[in-house]
Formats: structure tokens, sequence, C-alpha cells
């Protein structure tokens, strides 16, 4: 099976939830502490071996673009004041991966934003990852985690995790077949080894009101392995609202049994949201080698 060697990362979105700043800045490059979300899940997929990159941006977005462009200026201007480092840090974001953009005309739906890879992904299976996604497990990359799932089971790969609060009913959730010999435990909270993580996927039920029982709590965290029948089968995905649905497609290609659940190892944060941004500017502060035990000391004398 050929190694997946692309990534397609979607933009899109007002970020309302991020207002007043968003309103200027796109969510997807709010920085925790010097560096933007989206640089970390570019960085994500380059540590999990892929090569190319389509970032597909919405209107309004095109800092994003400036951000991973060339800046010629800039690194004459750190070079002739003789800032190696600060000039290795800027080409450095980048000469790591070929990085190419696709602008989304009107926001019509994931699965919109998804048909401007066609041309870019061919008959390749790629990665999906959205934008305002950070998930963090810096020993085994979560794109690197599905793409060896995919190695084994040819499949489009579901990432998830367990989800027990009530605000499951914000996600997509996975309707997994614990009938099957790749089901090994029922989805519930408990020790997963890795022989339980991968599940086949009957399906996702899409925000489920907690009136229902959910099919699992293993909800949907923004990553995917797809195959290239994603496209053909968006096509003939009813457009719901003028917008086409990843989802709706998703639960098309699980009727052919090839859709499978992988629960991930690693941390996510929701960035698009502002206390999952809170949690991670404090997170990766503390984690930082340059100055995290003197945030840690600070965070002590913090007074409540």
């Amino acid at each position: 099976m050929k190694k997946i060697t692309k990534a397609v990362i979607p933009c899109g979105g007002m970020g309302t939830r991020f207002l007043p700043i968003t309103k200027a800045v796109p969510k997807e490059i709010l920085p925790i502490i010097d560096t933007p979300v989206l640089a970390y899940i570019v960085d994500e997929a380059i540590e999990s071996g892929i090569t190319d990159i389509m970032i597909v941006l919405g209107q309004g977005k095109d800092s994003i673009r400036n951000y991973f462009t060339p800046n010629p200026k800039l690194e004459d201007a750190l070079l002739l004041a003789g800032k190696k480092e600060e000039l290795e840090l800027v080409k450095r974001i980048t000469n790591r991966a070929n990085i190419v953009f696709a602008t989304q005309a009107e926001p019509k739906g994931s699965g919109d934003a998804v048909m401007y890879a066609k041309s870019f992904t061919g008959s390749e299976a790629f990665c999906l990852a959205w934008g305002d996604d950070l998930i963090y497990n810096p020993k085994n990359p979560i794109m690197g985690q599905l793409t060896a799932t995919h190695k084994k089971t040819g499949g489009t790969i579901l990432g998830v995790q367990y989800w027990s609060g009530n605000d499951i009913t914000k996600y997509g959730v996975a309707d997994v077949d614990t009938s099957s010999v790749i089901a090994r435990s029922v989805a519930t909270k408990q020790s997963h080894g890795e022989k339980n993580r991968l599940y086949k996927c009957a399906g996702i039920i899409e925000k489920p009101p907690l009136a229902k029982v959910p099919p699992s709590r293993l909800a949907a965290l923004g990553r995917y392995i797809l195959t290239p029948d994603v496209y053909t089968t968006l096509q003939k995905t009813p457009v719901s609202g003028r917008e086409l649905g990843l989802t709706d497609a998703l639960n098309i290609m699980a009727k052919d049994g090839n859709v499978y659940a992988y629960d991930f190892e690693g941390t996510r944060y929701d960035m698009g949201d502002k206390l999952g941004s809170l949690k991670a500017a404090v997170e990766f502060g503390l984690r930082s080698e340059e100055y995290g035990e003197e945030f840690r000391e600070y965070l002590k004398q913090v007074k409540q």
C-alpha cells in the first residue's frame, strides 16, 4: 500500500466563538505563546511523514497564506542584522514541506472544502485535519497513528477519543460495531490496550441529543484518513441547507464496511474555544524548556 504523504487542512468558519479578535485575525493563526495554532498542526503532519500540504482557506484568511509564504525582505533584514537564530526560525516555517493553498469561494460546508483538494490528492489516500483542532503527542503524532492504522486496514479512518461529559452533544459520535472482530471491547471508559483501539464504524451521529443514548462515547476530534472514493461519494451526497457535509458522505461510505474509528492517544485542545485556548497556553507554557519552571513558580504565586 502506498505511503500517505499528503494532508489537507481546511480553515473555514468565521470563529464567532472567539470574537472580537477573530473579526481581524483568523482563529487558526491565533498564537499559543509565539506560534500559531495552525503551525503546530502543520508540524504534526510533517512529523507524521507528510511532505505535501494543502491549506483550504475561507474568505478573509489571507494572513494564513502570508504566514506560510517566504518573506525575502524579512529574511534579508535578519541576515544583515546577523540574527542567524531568528532567520533559521523563520525559514523553518516554509522549508520543511511543500505547502499550497486553495480558497473556498463560499462557506458551503466541510464536504465542499474537501472537494477543493481533489486535484491535489488525486487517487491517493490522504490525511485531513481541521485547522483549529490541536492535539498534543510529541512522541507519536496523531496523523502518524492514523496512517499506520490505514496501512493495516486500507480503509477510511476516523480519529476519535472517549468523551465522558455531557458536552459530547457538540461532536460527531462514532457508531461503532462492537460485534466486529476488531472491536475487542465496548467503547466505554476503561484502559485501552493497542488491540482495543480500532473499531469498525457503522456511521457517525452528528451532535446527538442527550435525551437519546449516544451510540458510543467515542467523539470525532478533527483527524481523518480519507480514501480517494470520498470525492465520488461527496458528488452524490445530498446538500443540506446549502452545505455539503463530510459526515453525510462518511455515513454513505460506512455502508460499504470500510470505515473505521481509531481511539488515538493524545491531548486535544479545541482552539476555536476561549477556554480551550487558555488551557493550551498554560499547558504549553508549563512544558517549555526555556521558561516552564519559572512559569510554574509564577502560577503558584497567583492569588485566586
